[in-house]
C-alpha cells in the first residue's frame, strides 16, 4: 500500500483525495493544511493523520511515500523541494510554481533527489489526447504546420471573491492562462514541440478587484516551423469547453466536446473520451496520472509527465505575460 499525503485541504485537495480513494493500491495517509480543522475534515473520514505543516508531519516519524501538493500556486516549489529532501516522491498541481526562479530551485533539488517528481496535466491522459499524439508520432499527419488551442471558460465574480489570494499576482501568479488555459497550452506544446517565441496580448475585461487577466491571446512559433495560436478566458459565458486543433501536410485533427476527429485523405478517424459510470472523463484521466506515478515509483522509470514538462508550460505562460506587458515578441529558450 502506497501512503500519500495531501498538502492543501481545499477544493483541489478534495479532488485528489477522492482520486486516491479510488485506487486500491494507495491511500490518503495524511492531510496537511494551515487550518487544522480543514485538514481534519479531509483526513478524519479516511483515518488519516492531520497536521499543520509538512515539518509537523515529519516530526511524527510517519512520512508518506508520496506527497501531493494542492496548495495555492506560489510556494509549490518550496513545498516540493522540502518533500524531496525528506525522501518523498512528489506530485505537484499545476502550475509547478509562478516564477522561473522558483522552478529553477526545484530543478536543482529534483536532480539531487532520486525520487519521482510529476506535475499534474491530466488532459494528456484522455483517450482523445493519447490517440492524437499516437497519430502524430506515427507520421500519419505528415509534417505539422500549426495548431489552435482554446480554453473559453467562465468564472463569476464570486469565484475571485471566494479567496483573497485569487486573482493576485504574488500568490495566484496569473489568471485565465496560468490557472485554466495552462492545461490546453500544455497539450499544444506536447503535440507541436518546443516553443521558440511568442507574441501575446492580455486584458481584464469582465471582472473587478483582480490583478490578473481574464482574457489572453497568443501566437507561438515552434522549433519545427509550426505556428500555434492560443485563446484563454474566464469571461466566456456560458463557456464551451476546451477545443484543440492540429494541422499537418497529410491530415488534420480536432478535439472538441470529448471527441477527436482526425481527417485523412482516405477517410476520418473518430475517438471519444470514455469513463466508467460515475466518473467524468477528466477525473478518470486525473486518476490515470496517479496510476502512472505509482508505476513510476514502483519500477524506477520516469513519470510520463515530469518536471521539465511543467517547467516548459510555466515558461510559455510567463512568456505570454512578458509579451503582453512589453508589447514585443518574446524569445523562449
Amino acid at each position: 500500500m502506497t501512503d500519500i499525503a495531501i498538502i492543501g485541504a481545499g477544493f483541489i485537495g478534495g479532488v485528489h483525495a477522492r482520486l486516491i480513494d479510488a485506487i486500491d493500491e494507495a491511500r490518503v495517509s495524511a492531510v496537511v493544511d494551515n487550518d487544522l480543522d480543514r485538514a481534519q475534515g479531509l483526513a478524519g473520514p479516511r483515518g488519516a493523520t492531520a497536521a499543520l505543516s509538512l515539518e509537523d508531519l515529519a516530526a511524527t516519524g510517519a512520512l508518506p511515500d508520496i506527497v501531493s501538493i494542492c496548495t495555492v500556486s506560489a510556494g509549490h516549489a518550496d513545498l516540493a523541494i522540502r518533500a524531496l529532501e525528506l525522501g518523498c516522491h512528489v506530485i505537484v498541481e499545476k502550475p509547478v510554481d509562478i516564477t522561473l526562479e522558483a522552478a529553477g530551485r526545484l530543478s536543482v533539488a529534483a536532480q539531487k533527489a532520486d525520487r519521482v517528481l510529476s506535475v499534474v496535466s491530466q488532459r494528456r491522459f484522455l483517450p482523445t489526447s493519447v490517440a492524437l499524439r499516437s497519430a502524430i508520432d506515427s507520421g500519419r499527419l505528415g509534417r505539422l504546420t500549426g495548431g489552435t488551442a482554446e480554453s473559453p471558460f467562465f468564472r463569476a465574480q464570486s469565484y475571485y471573491d471566494s479567496g483573497d489570494w485569487r486573482g493576485t499576482v504574488d500568490v495566484d501568479g496569473g489568471g485565465a492562462l496560468m490557472n485554466q488555459g495552462v492545461h490546453v497550452l500544455d497539450l499544444l506544446l506536447w503535440l507541436l514541440g518546443t516553443p521558440v517565441g511568442v507574441s501575446a496580448a492580455t486584458a481584464c475585461v469582465a471582472h473587478e478587484r483582480i490583478e490578473v487577466e481574464d482574457v489572453a491571446g497568443a501566437v507561438f512559433r515552434f522549433d519545427g516551423g509550426a505556428v500555434g495560436t492560443l485563446f484563454a478566458s474566464t469571461a466566456a459565458f456560458p463557456e464551451s469547453g476546451v477545443r484543440l486543433s492540429v494541422f499537418g501536410t497529410k491530415g488534420s485533427a480536432t478535439i472538441a466536446e470529448g471527441r477527436l476527429t482526425i481527417r485523412y485523405a482516405d477517410g476520418d478517424e473518430v475517438v471519444e473520451d470514455t469513463a466508467p459510470e460515475g466518473w467524468t472523463s477528466i477525473d478518470w484521466a486525473h486518476r490515470a496520472q496517479y496510476l502512472d506515478v505509482l508505476d513510476a515509483v514502483a519500477t524506477g522509470r520516469p513519470p510520463a509527465i515530469g518536471f521539465a514538462d511543467g517547467q516548459r508550460a510555466l515558461a510559455a505562460v510567463l512568456g505570454v505575460y512578458e509579451s503582453a506587458r512589453t508589447g514585443r515578441a518574446v524569445a523562449l529558450s
